[in-house]
């Protein structure tokens, strides 16, 4: 889960204040479904939030790459 919400920051853009015109700082991203992440800004200045939405690929592990148990006996 927290691979999902690094990726979904990288090619995030901090929103401007549309009462200030300066940017707004992030806060804190929520994942709401397994591709959708929603982020949360605020406003330094006026204190005014603002929350965008991300949507990130889902990716999955093909059956060879998944790691066995040490013992077969645990399995």
């Amino acid at each position: 889960m927290v691979d999902k919400l690094k990726r979904s920051l990288e090619g995030l853009e901090q929103p401007i204040c549309p009462n200030c015109h300066i940017e707004m700082r992030w806060t804190r991203s929520t994942l709401l479904r397994s591709t959708t992440i929603a982020h949360l800004f605020h406003c330094p200045n006026c204190h005014r939030t603002s929350e965008t939405k991300s949507t990130i690929k889902a990716t999955g592990v093909p059956p060879e790459k998944l790691s066995l148990p040490f013992r077969k006996q645990a399995a």
